[in-house]
């Protein structure tokens, strides 16, 4: 269908463009309605959803190209374009290997050029100024995109906000770090270049959302596992202050030892190993000249720590955790949890049997004279408790640890309320389940229920699982509109705090808060520091 030439509309407006069909059912099969709006940098055509509930916007440039020069620089300005811009397909994710086997993409394939991001708007907004959501897909820095089916905007859209999601720089194009590259920044700084990218979206957000229907001055960040501890760096970080007002934090915060953060001088160390290694050399100018391809396939023969943020100076003056331990955090509400079967048990047995006996032993072996501490907050009298418990711990040790850590130090220096979670809905078994295979609330498996996708994932799911997943969605938009999840109808969820025994919301079938259970575990973690 030609696009019709953009112009100028007010904020909020969106300007059908395109014919429905003169004489629906005439000629075959109705056209796709498409929809134009005027952005700062040109005019962009995007589609009506079929049922005509949704408006879709798809691969938005909201940064140059990040290549020749421009690899490993913060994010510059997009080129405005003249005429209509077709904003129809999603674009290329960033550079990345096949890492994840549960990650499905719907773009045309990796690109250094990756800077793009998507929007859906409700057809008809009730008011010009919608809350709006900004989802930050994970994969741990080094995988993942913005167009898998499982973050699809449109259904959550329905529920009154505008949904907003983008790829960003991963691995070594995302998080390099050298000597050279911190002399040529103004910031002495280097690295974290993928977090820099996020703040990017967020200042094409403040400056186009209206034109969606979206309010500039309502925005929530939300992300899951690697986009989880996105928002809490976004929120530590000073350059992201004042481009959000809310934060939603899916299992995983930058204050334990996953993903934790490197000094600046250890991130070049291991910038200038990885280049001489691979290579043969640490020119910064070698290193540009690379292929994409090239670059990427070395990173992954060689992993060099590559998906770790570092406390540049200038996106982090220093470490999350000592941020928001001087309250010098965004002051947002805060919505934060994990879910139930996050770790494997072998975090603690490796490749012993989980039986009773070999669990006391493990824990003997690795905790020394605070064994006994261990085996009080995690405590097992079978071998069916003795596999959980080591699997608690596992899950614990990956994500939980340093989400409870997150909530606790915004708890108590955001001044701010804080709401804490734990999905606890099993997913049901796929085709691929195994013999002796037990259904779990893993690790991502929310996903599908926070956008109402459940259809994205293969799974014989219950009307128990969309119960959830509508209640979810209610909640998190509820949030991103008030700050509150709470709303009519829905099984009540308090504030965190300590006066009411810290509350957490748990989500699954007979959804309710209860206080939390395996607060020692937390503290007994949080005792060992680094020696976890």
């Amino acid at each position: 269908m030609p696009a019709t030439p953009g112009k100028m509309i007010k904020p909020g407006l969106l300007k059908l463009a395109g014919w429905f069909a003169l004489l629906p059912g005439l000629f075959g099969a109705q056209p796709v309605p498409h929809v134009t709006v005027h952005t700062a940098d040109g005019d962009l055509e995007g589609v009506v959803s079929g049922d005509g509930q949704v408006r879709a916007f798809k691969g938005i440039p909201y940064a140059a190209p990040p290549v020749g020069p421009l690899r490993w620089q913060p994010p510059q300005p997009v080129a405005p374009w003249t005429g209509v811009r077709p904003a129809t397909e999603y674009g290329p994710r960033a550079m990345q290997g096949r890492i994840f086997d549960d990650m499905i993409f719907r773009d045309a394939g990796p690109s250094e050029d990756c800077l793009y991001l998507n929007v859906w708007t409700p057809a008809k907004p009730a008011t010009d100024k919608l809350p709006v959501m900004v989802w930050i897909h994970g994969g741990g820095f080094v995988a993942g995109a913005s167009s898998e089916p499982r973050q699809e905007g449109a259904n959550l859209a329905k529920l009154g906000v505008v949904v907003v999601s983008m790829n960003y720089r991963m691995g070594v194009f995302g998080f390099m770090v050298h000597p050279e590259l911190t002399a040529e920044s103004p910031h002495h700084a280097s690295g974290n270049y993928g977090l820099l990218d996020l703040v990017a979206a967020l200042h094409w957000v403040r400056a186009n959302i209206a034109t969606f229907g979206g309010d500039p001055a309502n925005v929530t960040i939300f992300g899951e596992s690697a986009g989880s501890f996105a928002v809490s760096a976004l929120m530590a970080s000073p350059l992201a202050q004042g481009l959000f007002h809310k934060a939603i934090g899916e299992s995983g915060a930058m204050f334990g030892d996953t993903l934790s953060t490197r000094s600046l001088a250890a991130a070049e160390t291991a910038g200038v190993k990885f280049a001489k290694s691979a290579f043969g050399t640490s020119s910064l100018a070698a290193l540009r000249a690379k292929p994409a391809r090239e670059l990427l396939e070395a990173a992954l023969k060689a992993p060099w720590d590559s998906g770790r943020p570092d406390v540049d100076g200038w996106f982090l003056p220093a470490d999350c955790p000592a941020i928001f331990a001087a309250g010098k955090q965004s002051h947002v509400p805060l919505l934060a949890g994990w879910n139930r079967d996050e770790g494997n048990y072998q975090a603690l047995f490796e490749d012993a049997p989980p039986t009773l006996t070999h669990y006391t032993a493990r824990a003997k072996a690795r905790f020394g004279a605070k064994a006994g501490d261990f085996l009080k907050v995690y405590a097992a009298t079978t071998d069916a408790e003795a596999k959980r418990a080591a699997q608690d711990f596992g899950g614990d040790l990956f994500i939980a640890f340093s989400t409870w850590k997150w909530i606790e130090q915004h708890l108590a220096t955001g001044g701010s309320p804080v709401y804490r979670y734990r999905f606890d809905q099993a997913l049901p078994l796929g085709a691929d389940a195994k013999p002796g295979d037990e259904p779990v609330a893993n690790h991502s498996g929310e996903i599908e229920y926070v956008f109402r996708v459940l259809a994205a994932k293969d799974r014989p799911f219950s009307p128990d699982d969309h119960k959830v997943s509508e209640l979810m969605a209610a909640y998190w938009t509820n949030f991103a509109k008030r700050g509150d999840p709470n709303g009519p109808g829905l099984p009540p969820w308090p504030a965190y705090n300590r006066q009411d025994n810290y509350q957490v919301m748990h989500l699954r079938a007979d959804s309710a808060a209860a206080p939390d259970t395996h607060r020692a575990r937390y503290e007994f973690l949080d005792g060992l520091g680094a020696s976890r």
